[in-house]
């Protein structure tokens, strides 16, 4: 199904609707939201775009972001989204890579995107200069096998990946939404705090089908105070968090009462520690939906139910909480070992995904697509266990994991140590090569505002929790740890910080 199939309709039935916002103001209804995607859809095709072509967006979120895809849509292109984070360089690799025709620019960064695109045959439209009226044709009917959405992997290891998402894979990923994460109606609100180039603008789709409103705050990025403002003012608010956000929320909700604008908190992106999540539901209550998806099968792998996540009265709650949930509606899973046989209930081995949402292939990878997807499964490169009633509990990333004396250990058991400690505010496990043993574990530690923690009170700690030998070697108290433009941390940064220290 065409996206934009799904705006025209929700138009046509409820034209006045309040659709785009910024901040608090609306700036466009159903009715506008429509007409100027499909003014721009024949704006791209008067100047030679057609269906099938790619046409790329650099910029920050704002309302006019929106208008541009379902623009793309409405005529059969391919929207690219680039992170607006990203160094232009890095955009013009992308745009290259992908050969997308024009791009919509942000007008802050178009000299510099020009100036690295040399000369590249990519026309670079002002995002604030798109068509306000216009008539158009009704929307290209998209195949299902058809392409809509080529996304770039975030590229902390080489060059990103371009993964291609059809229709298909999108309107499953889109009804999963309503069957496994959250219901969506009208006086709803989706907040884009988070890059709409990446999960949060995915989520865009649902809440056009159900004629929600889409609310680009004013800073265009995440401010935890402008985001509970907002839930004051406007209502109804769901939103798409990265566990950093989730925490950095949390922090400014303390003191603040109630929290009835904030209706759902989906929470995913990287690893959320147990700690983190019991103090979330403590302070902001049961608002919280956790997902684990990544871009070859985006937002579709597993959900973890508002229900479970407040959940404090089974038996086995710590252990469901600390999982990613069960698999959604549109896929099954299986843990395999190293060899591809099935992993045995509460073994860990690779998560494999199969099902709709998962990826058409990597665009110019053909090698890399068969590598990924192998007899029908996605190999998704974390390491994770299937407990007998279907939870997953993701343990690590294949390559984050360290081997010391022939043992595995997966950093995220240690990080979960560490992080409950109340002076804790964040930590980062690595290994650090040791020539008789293979590698050492290693900490990294970020502490909160004026507390005192030393490296006795951790080793206890973990001495307590975990075994001897998983137990980190040494501590480094940072004042921060790097994190890439969608808040995951850089364990590779952290790596390479260590190869410095040992020259």
């Amino acid at each position: 199904m065409n996206p934009a199939e799904w705006l025209w309709r929700t138009a046509r039935l409820s034209p006045d609707r309040p659709a785009l916002l910024s901040g608090e103001t609306v700036v466009a209804s159903y009715g506008t939201f429509a007409e100027r995607a499909g003014a721009l859809a024949a704006r791209l095709a008067g100047a030679g775009v057609a269906p099938g072509d790619r046409v790329a967006v650099f910029a920050k979120n704002c309302p006019d972001y929106l208008i541009a895809l379902y623009g793309i849509w409405h005529l059969g292109a391919v929207a690219v989204p680039i992170n607006a984070k990203l160094h232009p360089r890095e955009a013009a690799w992308i745009i290259g890579d992908s050969a997308a025709q024009v791009c919509f620019v942000s007008g802050d960064v178009a000299p510099d995107l020009a100036e690295a695109l040399e000369g590249a045959p990519c026309a670079l439209w002002p995002l604030g200069d798109l068509p306000e009226t216009g008539a158009a044709a009704a929307p290209y009917p998209i195949q299902p096998s058809d392409e809509i959405w080529l996304f770039y992997t975030s590229g902390t290891t080489g060059r990103p990946k371009g993964v291609m998402l059809t229709a298909l894979n999108l309107t499953v990923m889109t009804l999963g939404y309503l069957a496994d994460v959250d219901e969506v109606s009208p006086g709803d609100a989706i907040l884009y705090a988070a890059p709409m180039s990446h999960g949060a603008g995915l989520y865009n789709f649902v809440h056009v089908m159900r004629g929600a409103r889409h609310v680009v705050p004013l800073s265009g990025g995440f401010e935890a105070d402008e985001v509970l403002d907002l839930g004051e003012s406007v209502g109804n608010i769901s939103m798409f968090a990265a566990p950093t956000m989730v925490r950095r929320l949390v922090d400014a909700a303390r003191g603040r009462v109630g929290f009835d604008g904030i209706k759902t908190v989906i929470y995913g992106g990287g690893p959320m520690y147990l700690a983190d999540i019991v103090e979330a539901v403590e302070v902001m209550g049961p608002r919280f939906v956790q997902i684990y998806g990544q871009g070859e099968c985006p937002m579709a792998i597993t959900s973890l139910s508002r229900a479970e996540v407040a959940d404090r009265t089974s038996p086995n709650w710590k252990a469901r909480l600390g999982s990613v949930g069960r698999a959604q509606s549109g896929v099954r899973l299986r843990i395999a070992r190293a060899d591809g046989s099935k992993a045995a209930a509460g073994e860990i081995g690779e998560v494999l995904v199969q099902g709709a949402p998962v990826m058409a292939g990597y665009s110019n990878g053909a090698e890399t697509t068969a590598k990924a997807i192998r007899d029908g499964w996605l190999w998704t490169g974390d390491m994770g266990a299937l407990d007998a009633d279907g939870y997953l509990t993701l343990h690590d990333r294949s390559k984050d994991v360290i081997i010391s004396g022939g043992s595995n250990i997966y950093p995220r058991e240690v990080e979960e140590v560490l992080l409950t400690h109340q002076g804790v505010h964040e930590v980062s496990v690595v290994g650090r090569p040791n020539a008789d043993w293979g590698e050492d574990v290693v900490a990294f530690v970020t502490l909160r505002e004026g507390a005192n923690v030393t490296e006795a009170e951790l080793e206890a700690l973990c001495l307590a929790n975990i075994a001897r030998f998983k137990r980190p070697k040494s501590y480094y108290f940072v004042p921060d740890l790097p994190k890439n433009n969608y808040g995951k941390v850089l364990k590779g940064a952290l790596r390479d910080r260590l190869a410095g220290m040992t020259g």
